[in-house]
């Protein structure tokens, strides 16, 4: 049995991604699943960078954000990646497995299908569409579901959290049982290196996530409001 990072939104965000790999590297685990919409963000080449370059397997999943950069509709993350990392890109899969947990974006059937703490039951099940464990993430904030034989986690997010306090979240899975990790990171110099990249929605990713302006029921409201 594995132990399992779940690295879910990073987002383009290199200092966040930075220290949750300096904690699996410490920890001894042996496997990373990227849960889809890594590169949206200020910077996407060093994400891919990093992830590629340490030890670790690693298995893609395909993320919205993702596959807009692919489709052409995220032009200014796509003109920062070169032709390889867009190539790896176009491997990214809608689902993984491991341990008999399945690593999702959204849903297993959608990569934008909204599914959050407080979405009805009956809602989740058919989203879902199976029973044991699923690790999703899309709205950006943890949260762990038990419905029936289904139990739901939501990873977080790395790089663009919805969780009121700063910090990078993810998710450990040891022996397919999961539990929610958040590492700590400089957000200020983090938000001076973002600016300085030039990405359009700097300002909004620096006040609204990284520095925790935007909590988890807020969230977890906005989205049921536009499912």
């Amino acid at each position: 049995m594995a132990r399992v990072a779940a690295l879910y939104d990073v987002h383009g965000n290199a200092p966040a991604l930075d220290a949750v790999l300096a904690d699996v590297a410490r920890e001894g685990f042996d496997l990373i699943v990227c849960g889809g919409d890594v590169v949206s963000g200020p910077m996407p080449a060093a994400v891919l960078e990093a992830l590629t370059g340490q030890p670790l397997p690693v298995r893609w999943v395909d993320g919205n954000g993702d596959r807009e950069v692919r489709d052409g509709a995220a032009p200014w993350v796509a003109q920062r990646l070169d032709d390889a990392q867009l190539a790896l890109l176009a491997t990214f899969a809608p689902t993984a497995e491991a341990d008999g947990v399945l690593f999702c974006h959204a849903t297993p059937r959608s990569d934008t299908e909204l599914v959050t703490a407080i979405t009805p039951d009956a809602d989740v099940r058919a989203a879902i569409g199976r029973a044991g464990t699923v690790v999703c993430g899309h709205v950006h904030a943890q949260y762990d579901r038990t419905i029936g034989p289904l139990r739901l986690v939501n990873a977080g997010s790395v790089g663009m959290p919805y969780e009121g306090r700063p910090g990078a979240f993810w998710l450990e899975l040891a022996d397919g049982v999961p539990r929610h990790r958040r590492s700590d990171y400089d957000v200020d110099a983090a938000a001076v290196a973002i600016r300085a990249t030039g990405y359009p929605d700097a300002g909004e990713l620096v006040s609204e996530s990284l520095r925790g302006g935007v909590g988890p029921a807020e969230v977890a409201a906005y989205f049921e409001d536009r499912r």
